[in-house]
């Protein structure tokens, strides 16, 4: 076993023959997209303005079919393959340079049964999409808390929001999959199905298979829910971080707080707490009343709301378009000291569109076994995301540098390891780190990897390399 070595499609390299080309076009209900058609830009382009990377072939799929024959194409002709499902990894890694796309977004199908409970999604839809639908039924599972991010990768990835304290993350609400292998064959996981691939994708990312459809358990959420935001000003930051570490330490499952540096429209440098309480109005308001006093804040937008108008709090945030680089390590707690270090950090931002937060995480999430699924850091009581936006490509460099700088100040108040979701590929992170991110886990990974691709077809990812012969 080992690495299939792949060709691109650019330049001088590998030109695939007419007739071949004519032949797998036809097999396809989508389309296929090349440098120079209309419509290939667009496509190509991921919600992270920073990734400009361009496909020698985008394969539009409208059906599992589709993704099949795509599988089978890269293979045959040994190409770098990527997969997209909303494009909205940090890293980009769903569109590659030179190779073979298999786009996924096309594939939007939803189906929510309010009896059992569940919804079935393909890879394309978005997590505000799939909150559309089930919301008319009072229903909801985690999906972050983004409405433009796409179910696919975020799920792979493990994925939590909103509602993970109460209920998981969306890997842990994840009842079986459909999904096409490194071979083609297209195969359905669930805990009495394939029982060890359930186990890997729960966390392992899209290195095992390129997943068509998913089904989530669901639970009743609002459709009103008790939440929103508070702000005070960026003098009093370390007394509100303060506050936060000592309050959301104490508070119940149904309330998720987390924590923010940002700067207002008006370009004012402010310290943010975000709120969503899912339960009883009434019990919520007493659980959030302290927070509601504490300083007492600039301003407060806290109060009962659609659980969707939720999940679009930070959308204007995380516009897509934008040029992001993120550094995102787990928190296990919140000292004075890493505090202070990320206020003085913060004093530098370098753009208005950049912030930190904490999201909170525990609950239900640290109560799973940790070997529950792949996903590994149960531990984790926070994720500390230290994100910078800007929109002149021009000033990338210092925009980039202060975020390296301000998460390699907070290293020694950070768990090992690190969330998938948020790396990049292994050649921007290195093999060892991506080994770690994975933990004690790895080695039981490397062995689906070899069952399911030997070859390492789908490497562009946070990549669990196949064991190599000799």
């Amino acid at each position: 076993m080992g690495d299939l070595k792949v060709t691109t499609l650019t330049g001088t390299n590998r030109q695939l023959q007419e007739s071949q080309m004519e032949a797998f076009k036809k097999s396809l209900r989508g389309h296929v997209l090349s440098p120079g058609d209309d419509g290939y830009d667009e496509t190509r382009k991921v919600w992270n303005g920073h990734i400009d990377r361009r496909p020698g072939l985008i394969v539009c799929c409208v059906g599992v079919s589709d993704v099949i024959n795509a599988v089978h194409f890269a293979r045959d002709h040994n190409l770098l393959v990527s997969v997209r499902g909303g494009g909205h990894n940090v890293a980009g890694s769903s569109v590659c340079d030179g190779g073979l796309m298999i786009d996924l977004s096309p594939m939007k199908s939803i189906r929510v049964d309010p009896v059992t409970r569940t919804a079935r999604a393909e890879p394309g839809v978005r997590g505000g999409e799939l909150d559309h639908e089930t919301q008319a039924f009072g229903l909801a599972t985690p999906t972050g808390i983004v409405s433009d991010t796409g179910i696919a990768g975020l799920t792979l990835g493990g994925g939590f929001g909103w509602l993970s304290r109460t209920y998981g993350l969306a890997s842990d609400n994840l009842l079986s999959v459909d999904i096409v292998t490194a071979d083609g064959r297209l195969l359905r996981t669930s805990a009495t199905e394939h029982e060890e691939l359930f186990w890997g994708i729960r966390g392992g990312g899209g290195n095992f298979g390129i997943v068509t459809s998913f089904e989530y358990q669901l639970h009743p959420v609002g459709p009103t829910v008790l939440a929103g935001m508070v702000t005070h000003p960026f003098d009093q930051a370390q007394e509100v971080l303060r506050f936060y570490r000592d309050f959301s330490s104490t508070i119940p499952d149904e309330l998720t707080a987390s924590a923010g540096l940002l700067t207002s429209p008006e370009g004012h440098r402010r310290v943010a707490l975000v709120v969503c309480y899912n339960g009883p109005l009434m019990e919520g308001e007493r659980v959030i009343e302290p927070l509601r006093k504490f300083g007492p804040p600039l301003e407060d937008h806290i109060g009962a709301m659609p659980y969707r108008q939720l999940q679009t709090m930070f959308d204007a945030m995380v516009a897509p378009g934008q040029q992001y680089y993120e550094k995102a390590p787990f928190m296990k707690d919140i000292s004075d000291e890493a505090i202070d270090i990320l206020v003085a950090n913060f004093a530098n931002v370098t753009s208005p569109l950049s912030f930190v937060l904490f999201e909170q995480m525990g609950g239900a999430t640290s109560r799973r076994a940790k070997d529950a699924n792949a996903f590994r850091h149960r531990e984790a009581q926070y994720q500390l995301v230290i994100m910078s936006a800007w929109r002149d490509a021009g000033g990338s460099e210092r925009h980039i540098r202060w975020v390296r700088e301000t998460a390699e100040a907070m290293e020694p108040f950070i768990m090992g390891g690190g969330y998938i979701n948020v790396l990049g590929r292994e050649a921007e992170e290195g093999v060892d780190r991506i080994r770690a991110a994975f933990g004690e886990h790895y080695a039981r990974l490397v062995a689906l990897k070899n069952t399911y691709d030997p070859t390492n077809l789908l490497r562009h990812n946070q990549n669990i390399r196949p064991t190599v012969d000799g």
